[in-house]
């Protein structure tokens, strides 16, 4: 099996982080608070505004951006330091340890960057995503909650660490 690597994006590269979110909403519409048409549209202003507040983790193999995940550093529920969202595997790489590379980054960094406790919400009904984020040692936290992007939809929030 091939190796992942890591990069945390920069502002420049701002195009890969655009590719990514937008396959990710073509691929997975319904497991985003996020809306397709409306990211397609942004500008490359408001894509490199997003690295003011955020990191944006890649995970890459053979030179291929295969997952994606942005994490924030916040006070948040249940003690949580930093908040993830926007986590994607290119369904043609799931399995081989994307998402276990990108979390395994956070947690040799934790320290530094203040992502100790790492906090994620997840619409209720995704099971294959929560199955995941339960095998990484992620647990479930508190009542579900209307999503205020999606009000639709109820999400929950899941919890992990601290990590040592």
């Amino acid at each position: 099996m091939k190796e992942v690597t890591l990069a945390e994006l920069l502002p420049e590269e701002w195009e890969r982080l655009r590719r990514l979110r937008i396959a990710s909403l073509s691929e997975s519409p319904d497991a985003f608070g996020g809306n397709l048409e409306t990211e397609k549209m942004l500008s490359e202003e408001e894509w490199r505004k997003k690295f003011e507040k955020l990191v944006h983790l890649v995970a890459v193999i053979d030179g291929v951006d295969i997952a994606v995940l942005s994490v924030e550093n916040l006070e948040g529920d249940f003690g949580a330091t930093c908040w993830i969202g926007g986590c994607w595997v290119n369904p043609e790489y799931r399995g081989r340890g994307a998402m276990r590379a990108l979390i395994s980054y956070l947690d040799e960094h934790a320290e530094e960057r203040g992502w100790k406790v790492q906090g994620l919400g997840v619409f209720s009904d995704n099971d294959e995503a929560i199955a995941v984020y339960e095998k990484l040692g992620f647990m479930r936290r508190g009542e579900l909650q209307p999503s205020t992007r999606r009000p639709d939809r109820l999400f929950q929030r899941m919890i992990r660490g601290p990590q040592r």
